[in-house]
């Protein structure tokens, strides 16, 4: 049995019909840049997500970019300022803080769940410590309701990396994107809310950061050739907002399937050698990745690939050892992050998988 990693084709191919009569209609509206779907995406995204505002931008990391700007902009932020962010996340959450010209300052994840840890974050703060940006990872929303509580105890801005985790929610109620000051989204194709290209968007509550970073958007202009600020092209782009609008529709139908097998995973893959992920099983986790852990990783991951099971390492790499992030981070030492690069190991996990596809991949686990 041959069992790719992710099946884009097969993700989108559901949406065929629909997908041709959005094209069909956008190229006959004759309107391609901020137009009705772009329109129409921010209002059904931002009502999905329980906030008031949603921008839509050009990817995820602009979105996380242009919300620091936004705060820096309101004299909420200033340059210099130190920004906590987890150890193990993916390198763009921390660029985007490089590049508003803040300074990231890494703590380390919990080793269970592999989100930033409260505790070590108490210990990170200092006099310098302006805002906290905890990703999501791997779909499974960060203790919020702690860092919530931190965030306004020490009068921080609290950002959250929302690309992994669109639909996870707090308890009952609130979802990924209404659990901080704001929270950027990314469309990459291979996250649970895809389109077929870049794309990515801010949400909050907060009308005038949600007034600045659409102005910031679109090259700081207020109006057509009236620019208040210094400001950027990263705009949703229109076919995106298309595709967009047909997918969601289906995202909390997909993201329930992959708890499926999220649940089928944990409850019968058993092999000593494996350290499966912790998840307390309610929906504040949507699996965009299902990140194993063991320390025959490398063999591991040769064993599944000549029984046709495709997997990805998120990720071999940890920021600080990043030649192009080294020198932010001289004399430090982040062992977690460390050992998570070594040993973690993403297995095929998608709405559009079969039960029989699971079987074999658990069945070849429990045989290595």
């Amino acid at each position: 049995m041959k069992i790719p990693f992710l099946d884009l084709k097969g993700l989108n191919d559901r949406f065929e019909t629909k997908y041709n009569l959005a094209l069909n209609d956008f190229f006959n509206s004759g309107y391609y840049i901020l137009g009705n779907d772009t329109r129409k995406f921010e209002k059904e995204f931002a009502e999905y997500c329980g906030v008031k505002y949603c921008i839509g931008v050009g990817n995820g990391y602009d979105a996380l970019y242009l919300i620091f700007k936004g705060y820096l902009e309101l004299g909420k932020l200033s340059k210099g300022d130190e920004i906590l962010v987890s150890s193990n996340t993916y390198i763009a959450t921390i660029l985007a803080i490089i590049n508003a010209d803040l300074i990231p300052v890494l703590v380390e994840p919990d080793n269970e769940t592999y989100n930033l840890d409260s505790s070590k974050v108490k210990e990170s703060i200092t006099t310098k410590t302006k805002g906290i940006l905890v990703t999501h990872l791997y779909g499974q929303l960060a203790d919020m309701n702690l860092l919530s509580s931190i965030c306004d105890d020490k009068g921080l801005l609290l950002i959250s990396d929302s690309a992994q985790a669109h639909g996870a929610k707090n308890g009952k109620s609130k979802k990924s994107g209404n659990l901080a000051d704001a929270s950027g989204f990314s469309f990459y194709p291979t996250k649970n809310l895809g389109g077929v290209g870049d794309g990515g968007a801010i949400v909050t509550n907060d009308m005038n950061l949600s007034n600045i970073v659409s102005q910031l958007r679109n090259y700081g202009a207020k109006s057509k050739y009236v620019n208040d600020f210094i400001g950027v092209n990263s705009r949703l782009d229109e076919i995106q907002a298309a595709i967009l609008l047909q997918k969601l529709p289906q995202l909390d139908n997909d993201n329930e399937r992959r708890r499926t097998i999220a649940k089928r995973y944990l409850s019968l893959i058993n092999n000593d050698k494996i350290v499966l992920p912790k998840w307390d099983g309610s929906d504040n986790h949507v699996f965009h990745l299902f990140v194993i852990r063991t320390k025959f990783r490398d063999q591991l991951q040769v064993y599944l690939s000549e029984k046709g099971i495709g997997t990805l390492i998120h990720y071999p790499i940890p920021p600080h050892k990043q030649k192009a992030l080294k020198s932010f981070f001289v004399g430090k030492d982040y062992p977690i992050a460390e050992e998570h690069s070594n040993t973690l190991l993403s297995l095929p996990i998608s709405p559009i998988m079969t039960n029989d596809q699971v079987d074999y991949i658990i069945s070849a686990i429990n045989t290595f």
